[in-house]
């Protein structure tokens, strides 16, 4: 069992490898538009799995997969050639799917957005329930109040530096 790192690092140089061997040494037209987005590689270094895309509908991924299946020999000839391990790994192609969810996922922030506007569209003619000012208060406003108005004895306060001789014992 190799070390992870080890292995992550061979699944970035096999990446490049491939995405190099596709673009000078494999003459397939079917995948000239094919991009290599990720690989991974067993912690064995026995098996490689390598990620693509393709630019097209799905006729083109569908002749991608078939085009990436019959160079695959090639593309392993060429992985070995410039990797040092004592095994060349198998590869296997994948469709990353990542371009599909992010299109899923757009439309979906688009529909999210699309409500938050509705919502906020209501929210700005909706009136709250109840009293406008539910703080009413009892002194009226024209009354003015000032400090001279009221005596020490109206208020009846207290003296907090007074000490309760009751509470000390």
């Amino acid at each position: 069992m190799a070390d992870p790192a080890r292995a992550a690092k061979l699944a970035q140089r096999i990446k490049v490898v491939v995405a190099e061997a596709l673009g000078r040494r494999v003459k397939d037209p079917r995948l000239e538009g094919v991009t290599v987005t990720d690989a991974r590689v067993s912690n064995d270094l026995q098996h490689a799995t390598i990620y693509y895309t393709v630019f097209g509908d799905e006729v083109a991924q569908a002749d991608a997969a078939k085009g990436l299946e019959k160079a695959k020999g090639v593309l392993r000839q060429e992985v070995g050639r410039n990797i040092t391990v004592r095994l060349t790994p198998t590869l296997e192609f994948v469709a990353d799917q990542i371009p599909v969810v992010a299109s899923n996922l757009e439309e979906l922030l688009r529909e999210a957005k699309k409500r938050d506007a509705e919502v906020a569209a209501l929210a700005a003619s909706a009136q709250h329930a109840g009293d406008p000012d539910p703080y009413k208060s009892d002194i009226p406003q024209d009354v003015d109040l000032d400090e001279d108005d009221f005596d020490e004895e109206d208020l009846d306060l207290g003296n907090a530096d007074e000490v309760d001789e009751d509470s000390s014992k």
